[in-house]
């Protein structure tokens, strides 16, 4: 968690009225901690009678990792050198190489039919897939990871590295499972089959690492450190709960009875780990002075606090993610009074959050980005609110967490999206929500 070193006096006076402040107050609040994996030693913080769940959870995840480390040495005793293939292409596209937006017809096309024998040659032994991978490549060979090795293009190659071997980052394997979906329905009978039965494997990857609270880590199987956290960072989690609950429909989201080969017993397996997560998300809404507000990137898996990812990412109010949050509760058919309940506090707290008469200007080659007065400019949102003061907060490679991000390294102020007005979309949704008014 936070280290808070600033003067009560000095942290009354920054950030007045709710704008980041542009004059010499600025300071270090505060430095980030590493969070902890999931381990043993965690799971027995957890109640008695929920440990049995957790060690068993663990347990599982080891023995996938292992079996997928040992699929991928298999393949490289059996052919000597195919370590050395070329990772396949980082992805440059904004949907992988995989387009869920074409005309149903179209996947049952030759393009789509190699876009899918690519998925389905990348898929790990425990179900999942990596990401950042340009899904339009060609297939994966024998021996060849089951990730892009280079995850910054030009980078040198990592070929021993063990990273997001199966991961709900940046949609990877959402996206993977969807558009499987759609290639299967143009492909009845046997034709299909091999898509099926890759879509049922995804689906239980799915299933699998699905936390006993309801959370989902962002890597599975376990990678630790903050990996191993309830994320709802960059969509994770509610890209899942969107996918879990169009399959327990059995129809896609344009309606197009994409999953209605999933059997009945497995839907309704997908419709009870969607209801499992909404009841975490609704658990994980942070409470300030008795009031609830939004909600964290991370989560931590056992006591569900905020916590930090990487260095500049600390636990704090999340703007971004708690408008992605707020919208999935809304799309439920069905909302529980207690999803409707965290749906208005959420739109409150992103009311009083939205920043006004500021500008986050674009990269300056001298100064690069800054945040500067512009009269009646706005609303714009920080990525992050300290959950103490509700004012925004800011962090630098060094684990340095800011209260102005005119003070943090140039690296960061161009490298990362420290302003958005996305949440504008929620509210505006908000506005036209039935829960909004009921009473």
């Amino acid at each position: 968690m936070i280290k808070k070193t600033l003067a009560a006096a000095t942290a009354a006076a920054l950030l007045a009225m709710g704008v980041v402040p542009l004059a010499a107050h600025a300071g270090i609040i505060g430095y980030m901690q590493t969070p902890e994996a999931l381990s043993e030693a965690r799971i027995a913080a957890a109640a008695p009678a929920e440990q049995g769940a957790w060690l068993a959870y663990l347990a599982r995840s080891r023995a996938l990792m292992a079996a997928d480390k040992a699929a991928l040495a298999a393949e490289r005793e059996a052919a000597p050198g195919k370590a050395a293939v070329p990772a396949p292409p980082h992805n440059t596209s904004h949907d992988g190489g995989m387009p869920l937006n074409r005309p149903a017809a179209w996947y049952g096309s030759a393009d789509a039919r190699r876009v899918a024998a690519n998925i389905l040659s990348y898929q790990t032994p425990a179900g999942g897939w990596g990401k950042n991978a340009d899904r339009a490549s060609p297939p994966r060979q024998p021996g060849q990871h089951y990730v892009v090795d280079d995850m910054v293009p030009g980078s040198p190659p990592r070929k021993d590295a063990w990273n997001f071997v199966g991961t709900i980052d940046n949609d990877a394997t959402t996206t993977e499972l969807r558009f499987l979906a759609r290639v299967q329905a143009q492909a009845p009978g046997a034709d299909g089959d091999a898509y099926r039965a890759s879509f049922a494997k995804g689906l239980r990857y799915l299933l699998n690492a699905q936390y006993p609270n309801g959370g989902y880590p962002q890597i599975y199987p376990l990678q630790g450190g903050y990996h191993d956290a309830i994320t709802f960072n960059d969509n994770a989690l509610s890209s899942v709960v969107s996918l879990l609950n169009e399959i327990s429909a059995g129809k896609g989201a344009a309606g197009k009875g994409d999953y209605a080969f999933v059997p009945p017993a497995v839907a309704g397996e997908a419709r009870a780990a969607a209801a499992r997560a909404v009841r975490l998300i609704v658990a994980t809404q942070i409470v300030v002075d008795g009031k609830r507000t939004a909600w964290c990137q991370q989560h931590d898996p056992i006591t569900l606090a905020p916590v930090g990812a990487r260095n500049f990412e600390p636990p704090a109010l999340a703007s971004g993610e708690s408008a992605s949050l707020a919208m999935l509760l809304m799309s439920l058919p069905d909302p529980e009074p207690d999803s409707v309940a965290a749906v208005r506090a959420a739109a409150a707290w992103l009311q009083r959050a939205a920043l006004r008469d500021v500008e986050w200007t674009g990269k300056d080659p001298v100064n690069g980005r800054r945040l500067v007065a512009r009269p009646g400019a706005g609303p714009l949102w920080s990525r992050y609110y300290d959950i103490a003061t509700m004012k925004p907060i800011f962090g630098d490679r060094d684990r340095s967490i800011h209260d102005d991000v005119n003070a943090i390294s140039l690296e960061r102020r161009n490298g990362y999206a420290w302003f958005s007005n996305g949440p504008a979309k929620a509210l505006e949704a908000y506005q036209r929500w039935p829960g909004a008014r009921l009473n």
